[in-house]
């Protein structure tokens, strides 16, 4: 793996140089563009918006207008704006993780530390697993501001980006109903139903089987063979009261 940052971890006075990590990988299948016509492939080019030429990744910018003039911004300009930011990520506070709602965390990391951050880094980790805290920091990553968490995971920490609450949006214009809607008798069937598939979570029970089943459609249509489709067949339920339906999921889960 190849880092894509480094720089510390601070929280009160100890610093501990680090490296991040992507911690995550796509599991779909990459699909290239092309012309149907004659299978060639889909090429998107930048060009400039004046002369119609194409430009080079080197003479790309990035910039913000103001009054109608672009104010091209160099990669030390984003230090500039906050040098401690971009190099040290600075816990500000420890947190329940339960606190913070899944709707806000985004990609993860692995932290790993220098040499010289073995021992502290070490003692963080421990820190954190006793607790069961989690740590809440900031930095800038790349470009941007970027709000995290950190916690431990076997031997490593992790560092979560979360988003900003500003960044959520609100649900008011949502149509849901209220909570009055809902009988005692079908809440109690519910939660009955809820505790019988109630297990111990285990993610590597979980497969990405569509982009094996895709696989099996591309080999098969590389190999001249026409794949077998599975036909759908969607059975309307047998009643349209919500406690009927209820009581035949449990008969169901009984009955496997």
């Amino acid at each position: 793996m190849r880092s894509i940052w480094k720089g510390a971890i601070s929280f009160g006075l100890v610093n501990i140089p680090v490296k991040l990590y992507s911690a995550t990988q796509q599991s779909n299948i990459s699909l290239d563009m092309v012309d149907k016509r004659d299978h060639a492939r889909i090429r998107y080019i930048r060009v400039n918006e004046d002369t119609g030429k194409e430009v080079q990744w080197e003479n790309i910018g990035k910039a913000y207008k103001i009054n109608d003039n672009y104010i091209v911004l160099e990669d030390e300009d984003y230090e500039k704006a906050s040098p401690e930011k971009s190099k040290i990520i600075e816990v500000n506070q420890f947190v329940d993780e339960k606190e913070i709602d899944t709707i806000y965390f985004e990609n993860s990391y692995y932290v790993e530390p220098e040499k010289s951050g073995v021992k502290a880094y070490a003692l963080l980790r421990e820190a954190l697993k006793k607790s069961g805290k989690v740590g809440v920091a900031q930095f800038v990553l790349r470009t941007a501001a970027t709000l995290t968490v950190l916690k431990p995971m076997d031997n490593v920490i992790v560092l979560s980006k979360i988003r900003f609450a500003e960044e959520i949006r609100s649900m008011e214009e949502l149509s849901l109903p209220a909570k009055t809607e809902v009988k005692p008798a079908e809440l109690k069937i519910a939660l009955s139903l809820i505790d019988q598939y109630t297990q111990e979570f285990d993610i590597s029970a979980y497969k990405d089987e569509y982009a094996a089943a895709l696989r099996q459609v591309i080999e098969a249509k590389a190999s001249g063979k026409s794949p077998k489709v599975k036909k759908l067949k969607i059975i309307p339920s047998k009643s349209d009261d919500l406690m009927t339906q209820l009581k035949a999921s449990l008969n169901k889960k009984k009955a496997g």
